[in-house]
């Protein structure tokens, strides 16, 4: 029984910072907004111990900051932020292709590390793809809650699948979620918001497929000076 409780409260505990990071993403939860324990304790209708470690995990992510006195409030991303998350995404996946040329069961070779064609990765990579061209679709449309969902899902199954290791792929992640809180309000406020939101994720996942380690690395140099040349236009409306 109590190892049963443990789980129920995990589980809630997850939940709720999920929940929390939603609506972080989402923009209802704003930049420098405060809130305490017992606020989110009795939104959601639970006990404070969950709601506490929720906020814990949240703050470890870098979404929220924790103040002794005044509870908890939603970390505030500045554009030179924003750029050395996208130049420490950038020097972990240029690493990673370094190291890991992109396999396909097609390609798959002695050359590429993998003695025989893996049917496995066939798999994840036709999952990749539909996660890919929804998140295409979405960008194309200017959806931009239905994009950020997407697009969060298909690079953490891409990273995990490239890199083969989860420790990397959970980096990167926590990256994109930081980029994500940074981009959304900005964002939503841009007029010509189509010309901003990147879709390529079909062309890195069929490059991948082909075992195209050229092709895969200069879909994301693209995607990469895409992110550095709208953060070098926030600047500068700043100025």
């Amino acid at each position: 029984m109590p190892a049963s409780g443990a789980v129920t409260r995990n589980t809630l505990r997850q939940q709720i910072a999920d929940a929390l990071r939603d609506e972080v993403l989402a923009g209802r939860l704003k930049a420098g907004q405060e809130f305490t324990v017992k606020q989110i304790a009795d939104q959601y209708g639970v006990s404070a111990t969950p709601v506490r470690e929720a906020l814990v995990d949240l703050c470890a992510q870098g979404l929220l900051d924790s103040d002794q006195h005044r509870g908890f409030r939603v970390h505030e991303y500045s554009v030179d932020d924003y750029r050395r998350i996208v130049e420490a995404r950038i020097l972990v996946v240029d690493g990673i292709f370094r190291r890991h040329a992109p396999v396909s069961p097609a390609t798959a070779t002695t050359a590429t590390a993998v003695p025989e064609p893996d049917l496995g990765i066939g798999v994840a990579l036709v999952s990749i793809r539909r996660r890919g061209e929804a998140a295409s679709r979405a960008a194309r449309a200017g959806d931009l809650d239905i994009l950020i969902g997407y697009d969060i899902r298909y690079w953490r199954e891409l990273a995990r699948l490239v890199a083969s290791n989860d420790y990397i792929a959970d980096f990167l992640h926590r990256l994109r979620v930081q980029a994500w809180v940074f981009s959304v309000p900005h964002l939503r406020s841009e007029r010509d918001l189509l010309g901003w939101l990147w879709g390529g994720h079909v062309d890195l996942v069929d490059a991948i497929t082909r075992g195209d380690a050229g092709a895969a690395a200069e879909v994301v140099r693209e995607y990469n000076a895409h992110s550095m040349e709208w953060a070098d236009r926030l600047e500068a409306r700043t100025r």
